[in-house]
């Protein structure tokens, strides 16, 4: 299904693309999007491929009963959905939690929302050669995404196996790697590379633990409760969201969308799909 998806949409997406460099018809079909601010029966949305996407198709079956078509944008990054919509050239995202539209929106200048919650995604620690954190060897290097919103969410694997410590009174979804004060296996980690490289290098082997987000996970073929070492629970408060321009979020059309996305179908089919690895947001 997923690779299905993916043909699918790329040339939707390469459109998409063409648009925001400007010219004569890309930049008009952009303008007809921002046409659509009372919505015109149908909503573009650019989604991760997985589960973001595969939840999106789910949901569009169902909004087709209620007259409203989804028009769903593969973009398998985390930079480009943000930058999608704040031009005009989408009416939403879906990939990223509220700490990353957060940071995303105040270092671009970004007028984004959240037009509610969907779904947990917890993300977990693999390796290769160790069964748990506290197998990690002294002096190993953790490999993590270059994303600086998350820091605090890779450290809390750490402070809640009690290997590391962080500045007292430090929100732990707040912390960054300077706030470490106690690391006595000093760990390093490493967060120089892009989110949706962790999965080839974990497979390479290349750090003795890595820690992946689990969009990126699932899609590489991993099963975040089956070949982690460590999991996030269900107490995430990283919730992933639709995001779309401020004001928007109280169009007929997008309040809909999110009255599928959070109702008990798309529930029951996250349940029942993704084995605990995507859990429905409370």
């Amino acid at each position: 299904m997923k690779k299905f998806l993916l043909l699918l949409t790329m040339s939707v997406f390469a459109a998409v693309l063409a648009a925001c460099g400007g010219g004569g018809s890309e930049s008009e079909e952009g303008g007809e999007t921002a046409e659509n601010e009372e919505g015109d029966g149908t909503i573009s949305i650019a989604a991760s491929p997985s589960p973001h996407a595969e939840i999106l198709e789910e949901a569009a079956t169902i909004l087709e009963e209620e007259g409203i078509e989804l028009d769903i944008s593969i973009v398998n990054d985390y930079t480009t959905p943000n930058r999608l919509l704040a031009d005009e050239e989408v009416d939403a995202n879906f990939f990223q939690h509220t700490p990353y539209l957060n940071t995303e929106s105040e270092s671009h200048g970004y007028e984004l929302a959240s037009a509610g919650n969907v779904h947990i995604e917890p993300m977990a620690v693999y390796s290769q050669d160790y069964d748990s954190l506290e197998d990690i060897p002294d002096g190993s290097t953790i490999l993590v995404s270059n994303n600086p919103a998350e820091e605090g969410r890779f450290l809390s694997f750490f402070v809640n196996a009690g290997l590391i410590e962080i500045e007292e009174g430090v929100n732990i979804e707040d912390a960054t790697f300077d706030d470490i004060t106690e690391n006595p296996k000093n760990f390093e980690f490493n967060n120089e590379t892009a989110p949706e490289m962790l999965v080839q290098m974990y497979q390479n082997n290349e750090a003795p633990a890595v820690i992946i987000n689990s969009n990126f996970a699932l899609d590489g073929g991993l099963n975040p409760q089956e070949d982690s070492i460590a999991l996030e629970d269900s107490e995430s408060p990283y919730a992933n969201l639709v995001a779309v321009r401020e004001g928007d979020e109280d169009r007929d059309d997008i309040k809909k969308l999110m009255e599928v996305l959070q109702g008990d179908q798309i529930r029951q089919f996250i349940e029942e799909n993704y084995d605990g690895a995507v859990i429905p947001a409370e």
